[in-house]
């Protein structure tokens, strides 16, 4: 790429850029929500265009940056990976394979399985898949699922030593071991002459599988460097502007005091007897691998999800809570995991979305009052830093870590005693993430107490003040603040490690 341009109304998404990949190295595209990087993948796969006078060569062919397009761009082997795989769970991998290149026809009977089993078949050996045709999709391992997808994604090509695969985010929501397996296939993919554009907020992932990595930030290329010539904090550096220490000195809380939040015996989904205690200026964080009962865990307590058994008190006081109009009531904010399905209402303002848990405060005389909503949702915008044009653009046409500081806008503006928080950084970039905490440890510091939910174990020792690990339902270990370590939280979830219960 050089001296690519793209502006959008009210913004410049990337200015002067120029960007090399060559053949058969795994190359990281870093940088925060609305740095470009989204932007960048869009033209190289058609999707945008960019600004006259720039150019995009791959291999042999050229193209003008304002004239590229979706067939251009395939037919030069450019493949996306996206963070939703747009994969069917309830389908075999025969037919997920199919569905886009079109079945293989009898001359009879119309779909020929026999013929779709022996291509699909070829392609698991091609791709190194252990699955079968036959295998459901819901039944493998997320890994193998992410496998299945960058398989869909390459096997039109005529030659699997060449092309483009650009995997964006696809990552995010795996654990360390699963991701791992990932890795192993895509250094494969390199090593027979693929190149792969790696996208990633994880930045430790960068520096292990990629040969180099580029940073943009606010829409100008930072530079591009090998990755053995790196480190993390450096990265950092480049990223977010400033460096992990400081992220964390702004983010944690310094004080706690009595009882915030308390849960005795809660039997909900998978989880079995659990009890535990939040201080006022605590984060208490919860470790545990999928299906462990994480998530229900703040379900049950925010009224989501029944609990079989189980009491909560909030400062003290028992309340009980039957849905989340009751625990909003007590005061309880719950940030949940899936952001696009259970939190941002995509079709709907960025002012609609913020002004959501409050709605009654616009409600007068039998009629909304919507300038006095986007009056408030602009000083919100303001307050939160996040990143808009205006308050009536489409929430989803904010980036992620935008996204995900409206929400926290939504709920914060409430004064919650106690802030539950699923994943509120998955598939956000480092400097959203360090202003995300810095937000919630402003709060905590002021007296709330919180629930952190996080799969990244690096985020937890940065941001807990304590962590419970969770496993099989049940609490299986405490670890105090001067042990929480990402190292420590690894051996406990994953081989269980000593149990030394104390759950104050």
């Amino acid at each position: 790429m050089r001296g690519l341009d793209k502006t959008f109304p009210g913004t410049t998404a990337l200015r002067n850029v120029d960007w090399e990949l060559r053949a058969g190295e795994i190359h990281a595209l870093c940088g925060g929500n609305g740095s470009g990087k989204s932007t960048l993948i869009k033209i190289l796969s058609g999707i945008y265009k960019g600004s006259a006078g720039g150019t995009i060569r791959i291999a042999d062919a050229e193209v003008a940056a304002d004239e590229i397009n979706p067939k251009w761009s395939h037919e030069a082997g450019v493949r996306v990976v996206h963070q939703d795989l747009g994969l069917f769970p309830d389908m075999t991998v025969a037919e997920n394979l199919s569905l886009g290149r079109g079945f293989e026809k009898s001359r009879i009977s119309g779909i020929s399985w026999r013929k779709v089993e022996v291509r699909v078949r070829e392609l698991l050996e091609r791709f190194e898949i252990e699955a079968s045709p036959a295998t459901l999709l819901s039944s493998l391992s997320p890994a193998v699922r992410t496998e299945v997808a960058i398989a869909r994604a390459l096997q039109d090509q005529g030659d699997q030593h060449r092309g483009t695969l650009i995997i964006d985010e696809a990552t995010a929501a795996l654990p360390l071991h699963e991701a791992q397996a990932l890795f192993a296939s895509l250094r494969r993919f390199a090593a027979r002459g693929q190149s792969v554009v790696f996208v990633s907020h994880r930045l430790d992932e960068v520096l292990s599988l990629c040969d180099r990595v580029s940073v943009l930030r606010d829409g100008d290329m930072q530079g591009t460097w090998d990755t053995a010539s790196i480190d993390e904090a450096a990265l950092i550096r480049l990223v977010v502007g400033k460096d992990l220490e400081q992220v964390r000195r702004d983010a944690r809380p310094s004080t706690q005091g009595p009882s915030a939040l308390k849960v005795s015996e809660m039997d909900v989904g998978p989880v079995s007897g659990v009890s535990f205690e939040v201080a006022r200026g605590e984060i208490l964080g919860i470790a545990g691998l999928l299906g462990s009962g994480r998530s229900e865990l703040l379900r049950g307590i925010f009224g989501d999800l029944e609990p079989r058994r189980g009491a909560v008190e909030v400062d003290g006081q028992p309340i009980r809570v039957r849905r989340p109009a009751d625990a909003m009531s007590a005061g309880i904010a719950l940030i949940p995991e899936d952001r696009a399905v259970a939190a941002a209402f995509a079709d709907q303002s960025l002012s609609m979305n913020i002004s959501a848990a409050v709605l009654r405060r616009y409600w007068r005389r039998l009629r909304m009052r919507p300038r006095s909503m986007a009056r408030d949702a602009r000083a919100l915008v303001g307050q939160f830093g996040i990143k808009a044009a205006r308050v009536d653009q489409a929430i989803d046409t904010l980036s992620g870590g935008n996204q995900q500081k409206a929400i926290l806008a939504r709920w914060l503006q409430r004064d919650p005693r106690v802030i539950l928080l699923d994943e509120p950084t998955q598939g956000v970039d480092v400097g959203a993430r360090a202003e995300i905490y810095r937000l919630i440890g402003e709060r905590v510091a002021a007296g709330a107490g919180a629930v952190l939910v996080a799969s990244d174990f690096e985020e937890l020792a940065s941001f807990a003040d304590r962590v419970l690990v969770l496993r099989d339902g049940c609490i299986q270990a405490e670890v105090p603040c001067a042990e929480i370590t990402p190292h420590r939280l690894s051996q406990l979830v994953y081989s269980g490690g000593e149990s030394h219960v104390a759950v104050h």
